[in-house]
C-alpha cells in the first residue's frame, strides 16, 4: 500500500478494541421496530412531550401571549421538529457510510468496516421507528433545516471520510443531547419518553465511535488538514446550535397565528439569544462544548 493509499479512519489498537465491543453490544441488543415501543397503547397528546421550560420561546414575552392549550400544541410541534431532524439525518447516513465501504474497501480495517455497517443498519431502523411514531402521533415531518441536507448529501460525500464522521457526529450529538435533556422527566408523555430513551442506547455508541475516529484524526493528520476542518467546524457549529434552539418553520405548522413569523429575523435572533435558551444550551451541551474546546473546534 502506497502513502497515497494509506488506511483511512484509522484508530489506535486500544480504540479498535473499543469499537469491537460496540459491535458486540449492537449485535446483542439490536433495536426491533415491532417491539421497541408498545405501539398498541397509542400516544397521549394531552400530556407534555417535553419539559415546559424547554419550549423555544419560554421566558420571553412571546410565550406569555400563548394560552396553555397553544403551548401544549407548540410542545408537540417542537417534538415533531426534533424527530424530523433525526429522520433527515439518519436516512442520509447509511448511503454516506456504505459509500465509504464501497469506495475505500481496501483501505478500511475490518472492525471499522463492520461498525460502519452496524451504524448504517441501526440508522435505518431508527428512521422507520421515528416515522411510525410520527404517523401514530399525527405529526407531519418538517422540511430539512437550511443547509443541513445539502451538507449531508452533497458536501460530505465529496470530502475525506474523517470529515464525514466528524460532521455527522456534531449534528447527531447536538440532537441527541437536546432530545434526552428535555424528554426524560417522570411527567413526560410515556411513549415519547420511551422513544428517545430506546434511541439513546444506539446513539451513545454512535457518538462514541465518532469521537474516537475524530480524536484519532486530530492526533495524526497533517496540521494543514486539521486546520481546514477546524475552520469549517467553527463556522457550522453555531449554525447547528441556532438551528436546534429555534426553527422558524414552526409558524407554518401552528393552528393559530404564531407570534413570530418566519421572516422576522430580529425576533428570531432575540429567541436564539434569550436568557432561558442560553441557560438550557449551556446545561445540555456542556459535555459537547468541552469536547469541542479540547479539539479546538469552536
Amino acid at each position: 500500500m502506497t502513502v497515497a493509499e494509506k488506511e483511512i479512519l484509522t484508530l489506535t489498537e486500544a480504540r479498535k478494541a473499543k469499537v469491537a465491543k460496540l459491535c458486540l453490544t449492537s449485535h446483542a441488543h439490536a433495536m426491533d421496530l415491532e417491539t421497541v415501543l408498545p405501539w398498541d397503547k397509542g400516544i397521549d397528546k394531552s400530556q407534555w412531550p417535553k419539559e415546559k421550560d424547554h419550549l423555544w420561546i419560554y421566558g420571553t414575552p412571546y410565550y406569555d401571549q400563548l394560552t396553555e392549550e397553544q403551548r401544549l400544541e407548540v410542545a408537540w410541534l417542537e417534538t415533531a421538529r426534533d424527530i424530523s431532524m433525526f429522520i433527515w439525518l439518519e436516512q442520509t447516513l447509511p448511503p454516506l457510510y456504505m459509500g465509504y465501504i464501497n469506495k475505500y474497501y481496501d483501505r478500511l480495517d475490518e472492525i471499522t468496516t463492520e461498525y460502519l455497517m452496524v451504524f448504517s443498519k441501526e440508522e435505518i431502523v431508527h428512521t422507520m421507528t421515528f416515522k411510525r411514531f410520527m404517523e401514530l402521533a399525527d405529526l407531519k415531518i418538517w422540511t430539512p433545516p437550511d443547509g443541513l441536507h445539502e451538507l449531508l448529501i452533497e458536501t460530505l460525500p465529496n470530502m475525506q471520510p474523517a470529515a464525514g464522521v466528524l460532521f455527522t457526529l456534531l449534528i447527531e450529538w447536538v440532537a441527541e443531547l437536546g432530545a434526552m435533556h428535555t424528554s426524560q422527566g417522570s411527567d413526560i408523555e410515556p411513549m415519547t419518553r420511551q422513544l428517545f430513551k430506546a434511541h439513546h442506547f444506539d446513539e451513545a455508541r454512535h457518538i462514541a465511535f465518532g469521537r474516537w475516529i475524530s480524536e484519532n484524526y486530530f492526533e495524526t493528520a497533517p496540521k494543514q488538514e486539521q486546520e481546514q476542518l477546524r475552520a469549517m467546524a467553527k463556522s457550522v457549529v453555531p449554525q447547528f446550535i441556532n438551528m436546534f434552539t429555534y426553527n422558524n418553520e414552526i409558524s407554518k405548522h401552528t393552528s393559530f397565528e404564531f407570534p413570530i413569523q418566519s421572516h422576522e429575523q430580529e425576533k428570531i435572533n432575540e429567541i436564539w439569544a434569550s436568557e432561558n435558551n442560553i441557560r438550557i444550551n449551556n446545561e445540555r451541551f456542556a459535555e459537547f462544548y468541552a469536547w469541542l474546546d479540547k479539539l479546538g473546534l469552536r
